[in-house]
């Protein structure tokens, strides 16, 4: 039977959850996820928990916070001047924001709290410092390299 290997697309299904059991993610109701093993299309834990699959194997992983988003970085929150927000925006914890840095690039930030001449935004992925628990499904291996019968 044909396992995962480093190179394989491959379709799963997931359900990702946090260490007390609130589900984060899931395929469930949609596509299976599909990607390549090894491209870093995906974290490096999920990557490597699905090596050596089977289609139809059904696990459960547990990837450490290293292995998925990485630790919580307190140097990406910071405050930033609430006069520098358009003036028809009304600034809310929760509130999802795109910032830009001097070099053009976009990162996603989230505002934390809500201060009277400032507003704390936080750069670090929503899952960062979390364990990550990912029931998964294997649902098709497409190897890249196909065996011929001649």
């Amino acid at each position: 039977m044909q396992q995962v290997k480093q190179g394989d697309k491959i379709k799963v299904h997931y359900h990702g959850k946090l260490t007390d059991g609130t589900t984060f993610d899931s395929s469930e109701g949609r596509s299976p996820l599909e990607f390549e093993v090894g491209s870093g299309a995906v974290i490096p834990g999920f990557d490597e928990g699905v090596m050596g699959m089977a289609v139809g194997d059904k696990k459960t992983i547990n990837i450490p916070a290293e292995q998925a988003y990485g630790p919580r970085v307190q140097e990406l929150v910071m405050d930033f001047p609430k006069d520098r927000f358009p003036e028809d925006m009304v600034p809310e914890v929760g509130m999802m924001l795109t910032m830009h840095n001097g070099n053009g690039q976009e990162f996603p930030v989230t505002i934390v709290d809500v201060k009277e001449d400032a507003v704390t935004l936080d750069a670090n992925h929503h899952l960062a410092g979390q364990e990550l628990i990912f029931d998964l499904e294997l649902v098709d291996i497409e190897s890249k390299s196909k065996i011929i019968t001649l």
